[in-house]
């Protein structure tokens, strides 16, 4: 049997994403919390209850977890409905917490990766019109001020926002997500501002700490055309291409909003990045589809013969990877991955899955791609949003009733892989040799 391995850069970052509302628990003052009362909003009627319970403590558990599986390094976001309850209040209390889960990641040689804002807000924002309201960019400027100011001596890399593009898409467009709505001129204003928030908050945190690194987490989906010679569908994958994954980019680059049905000049965001977070998780293959509007008439799906996720959202696609890393590296930034990974309760695809994935960055790094660390999602299982619990992120899985952890088999393989930096056979030939000729070829 070949003995070979693919190993990554010295200093690499290995560790695992999450998101305040998902595992937090008990978090009654947001956006979401706001969402799961009404019915019909969630699948299943799901709520976030204790979520992971990590508010009650349970982060110590889990940050162990990840330091035992050889992580080197943590993403997690701070709950601007906890440090601000109220418009007029700021509770010190929880940012002493958020500072002593800090320290928790420092003695355990956690480098942390800071989001301040992953999807949910306080209610009273959302109440006084949120991203519409014209005062927003500076409402959020405070908050990023405040938590800069009171946690920068544990953290020196920020993510601004996480995903703003499908915040818009999902939140103002399909109306799916908090505030429900389906305004598509609503939502490019809400896209600037975003923007705006994000140009603000970056020269905020470089103002108090200008060793710091600043970048988005951009969710970036790979988009193909059903029939490669359609005008159609080389028109529907074009559309969607320039709103999803470059509306929030481009600006970032150029100053310049421009798309088909909004133009907008934004000087003061370019250049506004020292680093490019990246979410990657799947591929789709796109038809133009009158139908359609709410998704520029683009309709998606995967391949017949797509090796699905539970519920079939997503496609096991490493090549789609590929596309996507080289997506990023036409920025000439450094490059993050803030997040990758698939829903599998049974733990059967996600081995595959992990390994193909890495397969292809280490690819892209030997082509020089400057790529310095890598987030897996996640690390416990956790409220999935709209889907409620009903997908399962987490290389340990979680009792909702008893809070129980249990270790998946992928756990030991990204602990293998943390602990090695890299990906050796032997690896492929335990955890899924189905894999083994395709990743080490004779």
């Amino acid at each position: 049997m070949i003995e070979a391995s693919y190993h990554f850069p010295r200093g690499f970052l290995w560790g695992c994403a999450t998101a305040s509302h998902q595992v937090e628990g008990n978090n009654t003052n947001n956006t979401w919390y706001w969402w799961e009362q009404q019915p019909g909003k969630i699948l299943n009627g799901d709520q976030s209850g204790l979520a992971c319970d990590w508010w009650g403590g349970r982060w110590r558990e889990d940050f162990d977890r990840a330091a035992s599986g050889n992580q080197n390094a943590h993403r997690m976001s701070i709950e601007w409905s906890r440090i601000q309850p109220t418009p007029d209040r700021w509770d010190e209390d929880a940012l002493d917490y958020y500072r002593e889960m800090l320290q928790g990641l420092y003695e355990r040689k956690l480098t942390p990766l800071i989001t301040l804002h992953h999807f949910s807000e306080p209610i009273w924002f959302l109440e006084n019109g949120g991203w519409e309201n014209d005062q927003a960019v500076d409402i959020f400027a405070k908050y990023v001020r405040k938590v800069v100011e009171a946690i920068k001596e544990y953290v020196n890399l920020w993510v601004t926002f996480n995903e703003p593009n499908l915040y818009v898409a999902l939140g103002y467009v399909q109306g799916i997500w908090p505030p429900g709505k389906t305004d598509l001129k609503s939502a490019f204003q809400v896209a600037r501002r975003l923007i705006l928030a994000h140009a603000q908050a970056y020269q905020i945190i470089h103002s108090l700490q200008p060793e710091a690194r600043v970048g988005l987490a951009h969710h970036f989906l790979a988009l193909q055309p059903a029939v490669s010679w359609s005008p159609l569908d080389r028109l529907a994958t074009s559309l969607l291409q320039t709103t999803l994954n470059e509306m929030i980019t481009n600006p970032l680059k150029s100053g310049k909003m421009n798309l088909i049905l909004y133009q907008s000049r934004i000087p003061q965001a370019k250049g506004t990045q020292d680093f490019l977070g990246l979410n990657y998780y799947t591929r789709s293959t796109v038809a133009f589809d009158l139908r359609k509007a709410d998704e520029m008439f683009a309709r998606r799906f995967f391949p017949e013969n797509a090796e699905l996720s539970d519920a079939g959202h997503i496609a096991n696609d490493p090549l789609g990877f590929a596309e996507a890393l080289r997506w990023a590296n036409s920025f000439n930034l450094p490059i993050i991955i803030t997040e990758n990974g698939v829903n599998d309760i049974e733990d059967r695809l996600r081995p595959r899955y992990i390994l193909q994935h890495l397969h292809q960055l280490w690819r892209a790094v030997n082509f020089n791609f400057p790529i310095k660390g890598y987030f897996h999602w996640s690390l416990v299982d956790n409220f999935e949003w709209e889907r409620g619990w009903t997908q399962r992120f987490g290389l340990w899985a979680l009792d909702l009733k008893t809070q129980q952890r249990t270790r998946r088999p992928s756990a030991n393989l990204y602990a293998d892989i943390c602990r090695e930096n890299g990906i050796t056979s032997a690896m492929v030939e335990k955890y899924a040799p189905s894999l083994f000729d395709q990743l080490f070829p004779a």
